[in-house]
């Protein structure tokens, strides 16, 4: 029998290792893009920044040290220059795998940070397996711009699972869903009809503005954003605009909100400011053939007739009248119950001279003068 040589000692000393072998290796010398392990064997290993993690902008220096130990997998045996070839990132997916497969199972709701906004959706990694989470299982509406999602921490299940494949598909959509459920039937329970609650403006359109409530939306239409005349919402809010309002109306689902709060109602004493007889001024609002709609203060209108406009005929309130202008008129007429007044500048104006006459002629007594001087005579005879 014949004896080794030192040599061959020497290798019969290491370990037999092959590709896809798990071993545990010791840190023997740490750069920013690669960590060298002793594994036992011949050669030492090298693990690269690439295969230690899917996050390329990791320093290798941050995460391990000399003397670490830590547990690899056999990439390749020989890489062409002698050197082992390690990974971490795929035993750690191999692991994740099964992390991912019990999430799955269990309809576990699993919480990570996404790492990329895709065209198409968001992408996040679970110990070192990455999911996409499509764009319409992203919220319970539809998103054009995820980018608010970069970096973002986020909760979602796992909806589909292939390892054949690698095909993670994560839903959000679902916990969005049954989260509003819960806080919508919250909402109900606690809110009536005549509450003034707080919610935040969410969309603004041509009617009105929706409001979100905390759980549920309502309807703020623009017939109920002021007591006054609003030329469009968009110029009175905004999104994300905070504001208090008063739930006129609860109908199944649907809620219907105002800002004309009563104490803010400029009715309540309009009896009194526009009793008739009293003088007023406002602006001529609108105009229509007939007349002219003077607003007196925010939410009191007043029609100007096209005949009170003037002593003279016009034609029509926008000969003599501007949209803007501002008028003294005398109350002729107050509605309270139909909300209605109506105004004339005619009764402001001073009579003509031929118009005082007239007058004058009513408090005149005939007298004929004949009859005077025959009366006189017959006194004279006698």
């Amino acid at each position: 029998m014949s004896e080794l040589t030192f040599e061959q000692m020497l290798e019969e000393s290491f370990k037999t290792i092959h590709a896809g072998e798990v071993v545990e290796g010791t840190v023997i010398d740490v750069k920013p893009d690669e960590i060298i392990l002793n594994i036992g064997y011949k050669s030492d290993g090298i693990l690269t920044k690439n295969e230690y993690s899917n996050d390329s902008s990791v320093d290798l220096t941050t995460v391990a040290k000399p003397g670490d130990t830590m547990e690899v997998k056999i990439l390749k045996v020989n890489d062409g220059e002698g050197q082992v070839l390690l990974t971490y990132k795929r035993l750690a997916a191999d692991r994740g795998n099964k992390r991912i497969e019990e999430a799955y199972n269990n309809k576990e709701v699993l919480k990570a940070t996404v790492s990329q906004v895709l065209e198409g959706g968001l992408s996040v990694i679970v110990d070192e397996v990455r999911i996409f989470i499509p764009a319409s299982l992203v919220s319970d509406t539809y998103e054009k711009d995820l980018s608010k999602y970069a970096g973002q921490e986020i909760e979602f299940v796992i909806s589909e699972y292939n390892p054949k494949r690698r095909r993670y598909i994560g839903d959000r959509r679902q916990l969005v869903t049954a989260r509003k459920a819960e806080l919508q039937k919250e909402l109900f329970a606690r809110i009536k009809e005549g509450d003034v609650v707080e919610g935040v403006v969410k969309n603004v359109t041509d009617f009105g503005a929706f409001i979100d409530l905390g759980g549920a939306d309502g309807l703020l239409h623009i017939s109920e954003m002021s007591w006054g005349r609003v030329e469009h919402p968009k110029k009175v809010f905004k999104v994300g605009d905070k504001l208090k309002v008063l739930i006129k109306e609860i109908n199944g689902n649907k809620i219907a909100l105002s800002l004309k709060f009563d104490d803010s109602n400029p009715w309540k004493d309009a009896s009194s400011k526009y009793a008739v007889g009293n003088i007023v001024t406002g602006k001529v609002a609108r105009m229509t053939d007939f007349g002219a709609f003077v607003e007196l203060e925010p939410g009191v209108d007043a029609l100007l007739h096209v005949s009170q406009i003037a002593k003279e005929h016009v034609e029509k309130p926008s000969d003599v009248l501007a949209i803007g202008q501002e008028i003294t008129a005398k109350v002729v007429d107050f509605n309270e119950e139909e909300k209605k007044i109506s105004l004339s500048i005619k009764a402001l104006l001073a009579p003509e001279p031929a118009e005082e006459a007239e007058e004058a002629d009513e408090d005149v007594v005939s007298v004929d003068i004949d009859a005077v001087i025959a009366a006189e005579a017959d006194n004279t005879e006698e």
